[in-house]
């Protein structure tokens, strides 16, 4: 069974999945960050694939990306990189790419690499919902991969119901329309937006990322779905710290700490 499908059989809330950029701050550390977010406790882990043109990141996954991509990452690397990875690693992880990565690597071949390194699902923010139906999904579903899609407060009831009934693993609920980047808290207009799409009682559980950074964003988080996503704040966490094991614990203190 599909690891994310085995982690929302057994836990329906209070998850935390935290992103990084696979080559930041070193070309090296993708294992010694995933091992170290296991032993935090963290129940997922996103791998960003980095790319030269992320629109929807935030400057800090903005200069992660060009920080990686000089550093000589590509997903060629991360594929050798994660060779070994289900030897230590037991938590879902998924690659959070844009499209142009993963389609200069051919969508087919991404997907044998993804099953055959023991990567759970993906995330491909640009990809759109109809050319995941019709080109991507046959073949995610053959490889036993998990597309997970974003809804934002502009999507259409009748979207995001498509994508419910098309998908499954998770919905990945973006706070806002902006890029990412950390928030100090979630105002009434996003919390509104988060209780309006619990109300839908929709079958997949939900994510809510974007801006998650602190104990009042990710208790908002927690209270309106399954859990949370943090991204930028971990990567600068990562740049600032002498290890991953030290990120994780200030990221774990910040985000149940009152100040």
């Amino acid at each position: 069974m599909n690891r994310i499908t085995q982690l929302f059989e057994t836990r329906q809330t209070g998850l935390l999945s935290v992103y990084f950029t696979a080559g930041y701050p070193e070309a090296g550390h993708t294992q010694a960050v995933l091992e170290a977010l296991q032993r935090g406790g963290v129940d997922l882990a996103e791998i960003g694939v980095p790319f030269s043109d992320p629109l929807a990141d935030g400057p800090v996954i903005q200069h992660a990306a060009a920080q990686a991509l000089r550093n000589g990452m590509s997903l060629r690397r991360l594929f050798e990189q994660l060779k070994e990875i289900r030897r230590t690693v037991r938590m879902p992880l998924l690659l959070m790419s844009y499209l142009n990565p993963v389609m200069q690597y051919g969508f087919e071949a991404f997907c044998r690499s993804c099953a055959a390194v023991g990567v759970d699902g993906m995330i491909i923010p640009d990809l759109p919902f109809a050319d995941y139906l019709a080109d991507c999904r046959a073949t995610a579903v053959r490889y036993d991969l998990k597309v997970i899609m974003l809804i934002t407060p502009e999507t259409s009831d009748e979207r995001i119901r498509l994508i419910d009934e098309h998908t499954d693993g998770f919905i990945y609920l973006v706070s806002s329309a902006a890029t990412t980047g950390a928030q100090q808290a979630f105002d009434e207009t996003r919390q509104a937006y988060f209780r309006r799409i619990d109300r839908m009682n929709l079958r997949n559980p939900r994510l809510v990322g974007f801006g998650i950074s602190n104990r009042a964003t990710f208790d908002a988080a927690l209270a309106n779905a399954s859990g949370a996503i943090v991204g930028s704040k971990f990567v600068q966490l990562l740049a600032q710290t002498a290890s991953p094991d030290e990120a994780v614990a200030r990221l774990l203190k910040d985000l149940t700490s009152d100040g």
